[in-house]
C-alpha cells in the first residue's frame, strides 16, 4: 500500500525517513502579487513570508486540482493500485474534494481517502503512522483503525497576534475579526472533530496570555505530568514558538517531536506571528511500527 497526502499535513520526516516511507506529498497552491506557487517545490516558507513582509497584498490559497491527483494515482498504481491518500480536513480545504474527483479519473487506482479532521502536525502525524504500517505490512483495516485512533487522540490549539489574515482568508467572520482586530484581542482557535473546522476556545488582550491560556486548556483535558506526545508549529515566530514549548513543558511530561514552520498555506490564512501545539497522550502511539 502507497500512501499520498498534501503539504497542508505537514507531515514530519527527515530525509531518510522520506525514503524509507516513501510518501507522497501533493502541494498546494499560494498566489500573491500575481504570481503562484506550489508550496514545497517552487517556494519554501522563508521565501514566502519574505514576499509576505514586502507587499501589501494579501495572498490567495488553493487546493491541488483533480488532475494533479490523478497523474500521482495513475504512477503510483503502475508499481502497486492501493493507495492510502489522506488530506487536511474537509471543513478547512477543498483538497479531499480534488483527491475524490482525481481518483475517480484512475480506474486502475484503488483508492482509500481519509478525511484527517484536522491539519498541520496532527494530520502529518496520521500520515507518518499510516506510512510506518504499511511499511510494516499491515493490512488496511488495521491501517484505517490505527489512523482512526490517533486522530480521536489528538488535538490542536493555536493563537497569533493579527487578525487580517484569518478575516481575508473567510476562516473568521469578517464582522467578529474586525471587532476583535479594533479591540487587539488575541484568539485561542482550536479545530473541532466532527466537522474538522475552526472553533474560537478564548481570547484575552496579549499574545503572552494567550500563550498561558493555551496550555491551561490543555491541563483541562489532561492531569499536570501526564505523559503527552506534543509537536510546536508556527508560522514565523519561532520567539513565541519557543515560549509555547517551556509552557507546554513546565506543565507535562512530553515526548517532543521538532519545532516546525506551518505549511506556508496554512500560514496564508494565519499570518508569520502564529504559534500552536499539536498534543495527544503518549499512549496512542505505542504500537506503531518504527
Amino acid at each position: 500500500m502507497q500512501i499520498v497526502t498534501d503539504s497542508g499535513t505537514d507531515i514530519y520526516l527527515t530525509p531518510e525517513q522520506a525514503s524509507e516511507l516513501d510518501v507522497h506529498i501533493v502541494p498546494l497552491i499560494v498566489t500573491l502579487d500575481g504570481g503562484s506557487y506550489r508550496e514545497g517545490l517552487d517556494i519554501q516558507p522563508g521565501e514566502f513570508y519574505h514576499l509576505l513582509a514586502n507587499t501589501e497584498s494579501l495572498p490567495v490559497t488553493s487546493q491541488p486540482s483533480a488532475g494533479d491527483f490523478a497523474g500521482i494515482y495513475r504512477q503510483l498504481a503502475v508499481a502497486d493500485p492501493d493507495i492510502l491518500s489522506i488530506h487536511m480536513s474537509s471543513g478547512l480545504s477543498g483538497t479531499l474534494n480534488s483527491a475524490l474527483a482525481g481518483a475517480e479519473l484512475v480506474p486502475e487506482a484503488n483508492v482509500t481517502h481519509i478525511d484527517t479532521k484536522t491539519l498541520s502536525a496532527a494530520a502529518g502525524w496520521q500520515v507518518k503512522a499510516a506510512a510506518q504500517a504499511a511499511r510494516a505490512g499491515w493490512q488496511k483495516d488495521q491501517i484505517l483503525a490505527l489512523v482512526q485512533r490517533i486522530s480521536d487522540a489528538s488535538d490542536s490549539l493555536y493563537t497569533l497576534k493579527e487578525l487580517k489574515y484569518l478575516i481575508h482568508g473567510g476562516r473568521i467572520s469578517h464582522m467578529k475579526g474586525l471587532i476583535a482586530s479594533l479591540l487587539n484581542i488575541k484568539p485561542i482557535i482550536g479545530v473541532e472533530k466532527v466537522k474538522g473546522t475552526y472553533v474560537q476556545r478564548g481570547q484575552v488582550r496579549t499574545f503572552q496570555q494567550a500563550l498561558k491560556g493555551l496550555v491551561d486548556l490543555i491541563a483541562r483535558q489532561y492531569a499536570p505530568g501526564s505523559a503527552m506526545q506534543t509537536q510546536v508549529i508556527h508560522g514565523q515566530n519561532p520567539e513565541g514558538a519557543a515560549m509555547l514549548r517551556e509552557l507546554v513543558d513546565q506543565r507535562f511530561d512530553c515526548a517532543w517531536l521538532p519545532v516546525r514552520e506551518l505549511s506556508l498555506v496554512l500560514g496564508a490564512h494565519t499570518g508569520p506571528s502564529m504559534v500552536g501545539v499539536a498534543y495527544a497522550p503518549q499512549n496512542a502511539f505505542a504500537d506503531i511500527p518504527t
